[in-house]
């Protein structure tokens, strides 16, 4: 059931926000990315009829014990990033449209129709939070020319809530629901991808080897699926077309690095090509990483320091940007280890921006991610490198070199 505003406070709140920003394309999403976020939004769309989509829009509790009654949830379709969202727009969620309240989660479901003529279709799922008046954008495509189409089923953690993370640890289990079908198809990718090249570096990247595909079979529904390997899967009703769900699956530490060589890659961001040839040839990777920090700090105490910011820096983007790629190896993950967090994120169609303000002056650095298309992600985002880059990436490497990044 759809409920229009009729609460004069619910009103005002989104009111004040929508006439600030008023369309798609001008909402700030940087709660998105921020260490300090008390929740985090994602919307599943599962098509269910020709034009016809089930909206899963979960809300993830990151705050302790959160309170519902502190949030004032919402979500619209608009037929582009430039439609202004209007007041009668804006449908509220409240509390007793909560298909799930769990330890966890938030969980609401609508359905929604797609007029035949609209061409484009977007849902933009939000919520505000009346202590701060921080509002929390998520927004995911019906229909548009970046996605085949949205899979005609649902993956699921064992409490019935939708599976809403970017990855699967090993070992875990899924469980999936259809109304077109008892079993569906799964196909399994070990793949390893070369890192990304530096913000500046214009040259032609290394062209990935030829992906193995390894043809896993079918499986039921509405029984619980184990995933034992890494890398990913890519699960399809109907294996004639391009449309499907991918589950990314790492090990079983992850977000958090497990070896001391993944130590030793994750640090190529901040090494010299020759520090990082001497800890990859290195016989004894733990003592090369112990001497690699104090070189680099000559303090002890500063080198722990570095080590857990940096490092939860790498957690961060595993949980953010991992898509068929761990986090920290794809191009948003390399920037928001070395610049930290952006202040400002905006989306488009077809790109991402991130605004970086100085703090020593009124200048902005920004960084543009090309969206592609990709049958496994409808978030594949590419950088838009450029040289100009390069002033600006050597000052952040050298602050996190000596000891000084604070986010």
């Amino acid at each position: 059931m759809k409920k229009i505003l009729g609460c004069l406070a619910v009103f005002c709140f989104l009111s004040l926000s929508v006439h600030a920003q008023n369309n798609l394309q001008s909402l700030n999403q940087n709660l998105r990315y921020s260490r300090y976020s008390r929740i985090s939004l994602k919307v599943i769309p599962i098509k269910t009829g020709e034009r016809t989509f089930t909206l899963q829009m979960v809300a993830e509790k990151i705050e302790e014990d959160p309170d519902f009654d502190n949030y004032l949830f919402s979500y619209t379709i608009v037929s582009s990033f430039q439609q202004n969202i209007e007041d009668e727009q804006l449908i509220a969620l409240d509390r007793d449209l909560l298909k799930a309240d769990t330890d966890r989660h938030f969980y609401f479901e609508e359905t929604v129709d797609i007029p035949v003529d609209q061409e484009e279709a977007y849902v933009v799922f939000r919520a505000l939070d009346t202590r701060q008046q921080d509002e929390y954008v998520f927004h995911a495509d019906l229909i548009s020319p970046f996605v085949s189409g949205q899979p005609g089923f649902g993956a699921y953690y064992g409490n019935d809530i939708p599976f809403d993370q970017n990855f699967l640890n090993v070992d875990e289990s899924l469980l999936f629901k259809s109304n077109r079908g008892v079993n569906l198809h799964h196909y399994y990718y070990p793949g390893e991808f070369p890192l990304p090249l530096p913000p500046m570096e214009t040259k032609t990247p290394e062209v990935p080897r030829e992906t193995e595909i390894v043809d896993e079979g079918s499986f039921l529904v509405n029984v619980p699926v184990p995933f034992k390997k890494a890398g990913y899967y890519f699960i399809q009703a109907d294996t004639s077309s391009s449309v499907g769900m991918m589950i990314k699956t790492a090990s079983q530490t992850f977000p958090r690095v497990a070896t001391w060589e993944e130590m030793i890659q994750m640090v190529t961001y901040i090494s010299t090509r020759k520090e990082h040839e001497t800890l990859l040839a290195a016989e004894n990777k733990k003592l090369a990483l112990d001497e690699y920090w104090i070189r680099m700090t000559r303090d002890e105490e500063i080198a722990k320091s570095l080590i857990k910011e940096y490092f939860r820096q790498v957690e961060f983007a595993n949980i953010l940007f991992t898509d068929f790629k761990e986090g920290w190896a794809t191009d948003r993950g390399m920037v928001y280890i070395v610049m930290g967090p952006p202040q400002e994120v905006y989306f488009d169609k077809d790109k991402e921006t991130w605004v970086y303000l100085s703090q020593d002056s009124n200048s902005k650095i920004t960084f543009t991610f090309a969206r592609i298309k990709n049958i496994l992600t409808p978030n594949y985002y590419t950088l838009n490198r450029s040289r100009a880059y390069q002033p600006i990436w050597f000052k952040n490497i050298t602050a996190w070199r000596n000891g000084r990044m604070v986010f």
